[in-house]
């Protein structure tokens, strides 16, 4: 054979070898692509309102006590912690100017009792001498009028004398229910101011505690009195169960948020004042087919699964129903027992070849 027969006789079996060669590109798309799936199936699927909330107690379940008037504490009992009962004294006060009002009032009121005793009597005695003649029937209708502003003054003088006395009674604080001190913050001989900036002691019912939840307006629709909510405690992986107690009736335009109370299933492990997150379930759907929010693509506003049809990937177009931060429902396009690619799913084309993790 000449040099020249060998060398085409060379470029003939590397021609031939050549074409027997995939290319990349062959070999890329014909490799399977790994992925994992779940298998769909009827489930129940909750919307939930998120809301960030404190624990309160329930209105009467929260006594808070100041002092009526500028006052010393010569009595108060209980410490921080203590349990009081219905009766219990919380705090006396010594309040000099009340006790003056009192008998300055008492004083009034028996003035105008004499007052109208002395009228009264004027009357009668008037009375029968005009019967008789010797008085002028004028004096006797000026005897009336006497005790008729006799009677309205008295009448003023023991509501004030009342008022005073009320307003007297308030030195003596006792407990309306049973509960925990929760707060203290004065001792006995304590000069203390009257109003709420000056809080001497706090008394809750730790049996009787909510959560007032802080709803966004947008999602305050949503919420309806009775529904269950989870109540979560940061650090904590086990709620506490509730339902939704009262919604405001009225909601500021250009508020932000609303307040929502929600009252605990049974006692709580939780203290008043804790921070807690909230989870409102705002719809329920049950029996429907649900899959994992990632499991869904977008192409062109519509959306898709990717289904595992034996050992091909088989695109699906879905239609959604409701939505929650980790799952969504099919409304459309899947039934139960079919497969859904929720790992691997990324830029997979329909009908690519697919390995099912195990």
């Amino acid at each position: 054979m000449t040099r020249l027969s060998r060398c085409m006789m060379a470029g003939v079996l590397l021609a031939t070898a050549s074409c027997h060669k995939a290319s990349v590109e062959e070999v890329a798309t014909t490799a399977a692509a790994p992925v994992s799936v779940i298998t769909v199936q009827p489930a129940t699927l909750e919307g939930i309102v998120s809301a960030t909330g404190i624990v309160v107690a329930a209105p009467g379940a929260d006594l808070t006590v100041t002092a009526p008037e500028a006052a010393r504490i010569v009595e108060i009992p209980k410490a921080e912690g203590d349990r009081v009962k219905p009766g219990d004294l919380l705090v006396r006060f010594e309040i000099p100017s009340l006790s003056t009002d009192v008998a300055t009032r008492r004083a009034e009121v028996q003035q105008a009792e004499a007052r109208v005793e002395n009228a009264d009597a004027s009357m009668k005695r008037l009375a029968t001498l005009v019967e008789h003649g010797v008085a002028a029937q004028k004096e006797l209708e000026d005897a009336r009028r006497e005790l008729a502003e006799a009677r309205a003054a008295l009448a003023q003088a023991q509501a004030a004398s009342q008022n005073a006395g009320v307003l007297a009674s308030r030195t003596v604080v006792r407990a309306t229910f049973a509960g925990v001190v929760a707060k203290r913050t004065h001792n006995p001989g304590d000069m203390v101011e009257a109003g709420a900036s000056d809080v001497i002691l706090r008394v809750i019912d730790p049996s009787r505690l909510q959560v007032v939840a802080s709803v966004a307006i947008s999602d305050l629709v949503r919420v309806q009195a009775g529904k269950p909510a989870h109540i979560l405690v940061p650090g904590s992986e086990e709620p506490e169960s509730g339902k939704v107690l009262t919604r405001p009736a009225a909601v500021d335009p250009a508020g932000v948020s609303a307040d929502v109370r929600i009252a605990f299933d049974g006692a709580t492990r939780l203290a008043a004042g804790t921070p807690v997150r909230t989870e409102i379930v705002a719809e329920q759907r049950k029996d429907v087919i649900v899959v994992p929010v990632e499991a869904v693509l977008t192409e062109d506003e519509e959306s898709f699964v990717m289904v595992a049809a034996g050992e091909k990937a088989q695109k699906r177009k879905v239609t959604l129903g409701l939505k929650t931060p980790k799952e969504v429902e099919i409304a459309s396009g899947l039934k139960a027992g079919e497969q859904v690619i929720v790992k691997g799913q990324q830029g997979l084309p329909d009908g690519a070849a697919i390995a099912v993790a195990k």
